[in-house]
């Protein structure tokens, strides 16, 4: 069985330029280990950003990446290399929670539910098949909600990371994006961990040179203060046992969580397709159980107070580069991720990232998330000269990103990404059962003008 005694591949010591390490083989231990070691590096920037981001412990966060990778090795029996880090999904969810006044526990119990969702909805795709994904979430609506989710934060940015401090969190944005443009290979896939480095020196030198700064302070009130604080990095041990919290379940927050199920699905089945492409094994029947792995997962996670988990893109990167698809390597990126967990200090010095300089990631990263939602439609050629497409598209995007309220009682409401998600996922079905109960094509809703002039002044008329 793949994953469990893995076989040599060759003398494990020497690759042609052309040869590939499938995922039931391994190289010598120790450049399996150094392969591992890469696997961290590359997706510790993400893992280590999204627990910062929602108020999170760090170093649990670390842990559970670990336990998750392992748990969703075993239920894949192998066949899917695959890093389980933490999810930025829900970021915009914990902002939403946080202002309706939800702490951690509320997060988590949020999460879990999405977790125990994800799970369910992975078992209907072993059941029936990967089709069903196809036919529930077509590209049209998958794009706008993914879309939804990244737009919908910039409010985020602009009221509460931004404003601690501007200048750092400008130089950061920049430093951020000329690393992503500019540096190539492995370096160009942390280069979001790069800039969130950068900030935090800049940030330190600030301190030191032109000490405190007047601005808003975490909590939002203008006050001086230093850019970085330290206290709680000179109190953590550097030996312990992350913070463990249990999760708490409010209606609210789980409606608010609920539509990163769509972005969650569709993130697993691409990442399933691509790594089947890679090593030339065709995966679509194991795609419901590596949604299952990855639901149960974000469950164990949430359960003990970590974040969400989900495949990481960043790993695939590596593989791409090594051509090294070796399951080992993996569980021993897992094994390292297990021992950086238990080092509080470690997670006490990223807790400390100063605001201004999440800001400056942030306008990146969400802008990121958003713009991901665009090229999905792109890839998949959605066409929104087509009413079925473009109205629930519009419509969702709109309320979602507007921030709208549907209020049903004095103690029940939809709002935000919640809200867009629905009018997205019930317009575009219900339009499109309409449109097929009246037998007729509707005409196009864009006016194709505009490319016809484009022709015509390029034919010189």
């Amino acid at each position: 069985m793949a994953g469990f005694g893995w076989k040599l591949h060759g003398d494990g010591k020497h690759l042609g330029p052309d040869e590939v390490v499938k995922p039931g083989e391994r190289l010598t231990w120790g450049r399996t280990f150094g392969l591992g070691a890469q696997h961290v590096v590359s997706m510790i920037g993400a893992c280590f950003v999204a627990p910062v981001l929602m108020g999170l412990d760090p170093g649990l966060a670390l842990m559970a990446s670990g336990v998750a990778t392992v748990l969703f090795l075993l239920m894949t029996r192998g066949r899917i290399p695959s890093y389980l880090g933490s999810s930025l999904s829900f970021v915009g969810v914990s902002a939403v929670i946080a202002g309706q006044g939800g702490d951690a526990g509320t997060l988590t119990g949020a999460m879990l539910v999405v977790g125990a969702c994800l799970a369910g909805c992975g078992i209907a795709v072993h059941v029936m098949g990967a089709r069903i994904i196809h036919a529930v979430l077509p590209p049209a609506v998958t794009g706008a909600v993914v879309m939804l989710i990244g737009f919908g934060l910039a409010p985020v940015v602009a009221t509460t990371y931004w404003p601690q401090d501007q200048w750092t969190a400008l130089a950061t944005m920049l430093f951020t994006g000329l690393a992503l443009v500019v540096l190539r290979g492995f370096w160009g896939r942390i280069a979001i961990f790069l800039g969130l480095v950068f900030g935090y020196v800049l940030s330190w030198v600030l301190d030191a040179t032109l000490g405190q700064i007047h601005s808003a302070d975490g909590a939002g009130k203008v006050v001086d203060h230093w850019r970085i604080d330290f206290s709680g990095v000179a109190k953590a041990d550097w030996i312990g046992v992350p913070t463990f919290h249990a999760p708490n379940f409010h209606w609210s927050a789980i409606l608010v969580a609920l539509p990163v199920l769509v972005a969650l699905i569709a993130e697993n089945a691409g990442h399933v397709k691509a790594v089947g492409e890679m090593t030339g094994d065709a995966l679509d029947d194991k795609m419901g159980t590596a949604i299952i792995a990855d639901g149960t997962a974000t469950m164990l996670s949430t359960a003990v107070g970590g974040p969400a988990t989900t495949t990481y893109a960043e790993n695939i990167g590596v593989m791409a580069a090594t051509r090294v698809y070796s399951t080992a390597a993996y569980s021993a990126a897992a094994c390292f991720a297990l021992l950086f967990g238990l080092c509080p200090k470690f997670g006490a010095v990223v807790a400390a990232i100063p605001g201004g300089v999440l800001g400056g990631i942030t306008v990146i990263l969400y802008g990121m998330i958003g713009l991901l939602g665009a090229q999905i439609w792109v890839r998949n050629k959605v066409d929104f000269a087509q009413p079925l497409n473009l109205v629930p598209a519009a419509a969702g995007i709109i309320i979602g990103i507007g921030g709208v309220t549907l209020k049903f009682t004095d103690n029940f409401e939809l709002s935000g990404i919640a809200l867009g998600t629905l009018i997205v996922l019930t317009g575009y079905h219900a339009l499109r059962w309409l449109s097929r109960a009246a037998g007729r094509q509707r005409p196009s809703l864009l006016d194709g003008g505009t490319t016809e002039y484009d022709h015509a002044a390029d034919s010189g008329n």
